[in-house]
């Protein structure tokens, strides 16, 4: 196999792994809804909870229930308060039960939980309430980019792990085309994302313990420091491998965890 084939052959094998990475980002992690499948005296109902919202005016939750015999009620409070809970009867709009949460500003937090009836049979649609955050809308031409320059980020990053792991010559390029587009994405257009979502440009150490934040700092310092020891010296591929692989570790890490959140039992 000659020298270009190989690499076209690496460079989508990058692309599918990072594609892999980017369905687990999105199945995984506190913003996912949560799948829910319950039997109701013979009715089936499958729904998807929300657990994150940009709705300024509440979110609004909509069970598809068609037969007019289920009915049910919700309860609700905010995450992180001594509030009471707050327990509403669900809407029926044609084949729907609905319910709408209050609204709460960027960062805020809602706990809610939904209990379906059919006759005398009663089913909570979850073991434990959903959590759900509030956040701001982010405009399209910041959002975007982010992703894709993030994408790229970890396409780039495997690739240069392959190359360093095979002793190949573009090693160094390699790197810095990752750290190129790691900067871009992670450490311009993400603060503007977070600053758009929650009011914040950086929530990370020292100011705070956002695991985005935090751990997009440390990848980049890895790679910082692998383009450093490569100009010392080219055959110093180890530190790409470390790299990659800590970049790897956090792509792993659910988007989202421990993000940033108002806490209302000091917030008064």
């Amino acid at each position: 196999m000659n020298s270009k084939t190989s690499s076209v052959i690496l460079w989508a094998l990058s692309f599918v792994f990072m594609a892999g990475l980017a369905v687990y980002q999105r199945l995984t992690g506190p913003t996912h809804p949560v799948r829910v499948t319950i039997e109701l005296q013979g009715v089936t109902i499958k729904e998807k909870l929300p657990r994150t919202s940009d709705d300024k005016m509440g979110e609004l939750i909509r069970i598809k229930a068609a037969d007019t015999a289920v009915s049910g009620t919700y309860q609700y409070k905010r995450y992180k308060s001594d509030d009471e809970w707050i327990c509403l009867p669900l809407k029926r709009e044609g084949d729907e039960l609905t319910l709408r949460l209050p609204p709460l500003p960027p960062a805020g937090k809602m706990m809610y939980s939904v209990t379906l009836q059919k006759g005398s049979e009663q089913v909570v649609m979850t073991k434990d309430p959903v959590v759900l955050r509030y956040k701001g809308v982010v405009p399209g031409f910041i959002l975007y980019p982010h992703i894709l320059f993030m994408f790229l980020a970890m396409v780039f990053s495997t690739r240069a792990g392959v190359e360093a792991l095979f002793k190949r010559k573009q090693s160094y390029q390699l790197a810095v085309w990752t750290t190129i587009f790691f900067i871009l994405g992670g450490m311009l257009l993400g603060p503007t994302v977070q600053k758009y979502a929650f009011g914040a440009f950086w929530t990370g150490w020292p100011f705070g313990h956002d695991l985005t934040d935090n751990k997009t700092a440390v990848a980049l310092l890895g790679w910082l420091v692998a383009i450093f020891m490569l100009r010392k010296n080219h055959n110093a591929r180890g530190w790409v491998i470390a790299a990659s692989l800590i970049l790897l570790a956090v792509y792993l890490i659910p988007h989202s965890v421990l993000g940033s959140e108002i806490d209302y039992t000091k917030a008064r």
